[in-house]
């Protein structure tokens, strides 16, 4: 009998593991294909505007944005962003600024340096289709025209794209998106670990019956 009761102990602590786990694992929402580093990159500093569209699962969470820009320095790196998830291209408002994570790639035929760029958010609710748009971009060299540059890589993948000149429809650019799905299926961790807590307390109640 003390055997069957260590086993349900046991037993019962595997399955909560296994139900937390989902909750909390980061998984890919979208990604527009990696990054290509020689077709053509599109200014997001001083005034210039870019946005993508995307589309994520019902209830996700978008958690972190990854991007690839060029830049004419290797020590002037990206340091902020400004960005806005929203239903339709170059909003004007719903912005936020975000720091940047950086990771050098590599250099390309035409000099310029290429940065991965990772940037992350408390929690974004969204579900469907959606536009990921950027501005304001900061370098260590600055923030205006002349002193910093970020050219977010185009790689022609599955998104639209647009940019605020007045141009039209753009080439789409290199980014991914991570987070949570199905929040409003699963489970809370809290939740999950209190009912984990009342089950195991349960069992040493039965334990310690058994021992007398």
């Amino acid at each position: 009998m003390k055997m069957r009761v260590a086993s349900l102990l046991l037993l019962t602590i595997c399955c909560l593991l296994l139900a937390v786990a989902p909750a909390m694992a980061d998984t890919e929402l979208y990604s527009n294909g990696p990054y290509n580093g020689t077709i053509s990159g599109y200014n997001t500093g001083y005034g210039w505007a870019v946005s993508d569209s995307f589309t994520v699962p019902a209830n996700s969470s978008i958690e972190t944005l990854s991007i690839v820009y060029w830049d004419p320095s290797r020590s002037d790196t990206l340091t902020t962003e400004d960005v806005a998830f929203s239903a339709a291209p170059l909003p004007t408002t719903g912005f936020q600024t975000y720091t940047a994570t950086n990771t050098f790639l590599t250099q390309n035929l035409f000099g310029y340096y290429l940065f991965q760029a990772d940037f992350s958010f408390a929690n974004v609710p969204w579900s469907g289709a959606g536009w990921v748009t950027l501005q304001n971009a900061c370098t260590t060299g600055g923030c205006s025209d002349g002193s910093a540059a970020a050219f977010w890589d185009e790689n022609n993948g599955q998104s639209q794209a647009f940019q605020n000149n007045g141009t039209g429809a753009i080439g789409s650019e290199s980014f991914t998106l991570n987070g949570t799905t199905g929040g409003g299926t699963t489970p809370e961790p809290s939740s999950i670990l209190l009912l984990g807590s009342g089950i195991l307390g349960l069992a040493g109640v039965l334990r310690r019956k058994l021992n007398r």
